[in-house]
């Protein structure tokens, strides 16, 4: 599972990124988090409003900051 946090590197980007590993690490799926800061494959994705969270491709959050036990229901979902 590969789950992207697509924004430019503001504060509620890392702060969406920090819920996202947190989430990872507690859950023990195994997951990869990687962070997509360009604005092209960022607008590729159809995502208008960072921060946005992306699983597998999927966009399942866009424009907020998503708390860590949201994103553990989005992983097990």
């Amino acid at each position: 599972m590969i789950i992207k946090i697509l924004g430019t590197g503001c504060p509620k980007c890392k702060k969406l990124e920090e819920e996202a590993r947190r989430a990872v690490e507690e859950s023990g799926i195994d997951a990869q988090v990687v962070k997509v800061s360009d604005i092209d494959t960022i607008m590729e994705m159809g995502v208008m409003m960072t921060p946005a969270l992306a699983i597998d491709d999927e966009v399942k959050i866009s424009g907020r900051v998503a708390s860590k036990d949201e994103i553990l229901k989005l992983l097990k979902g």
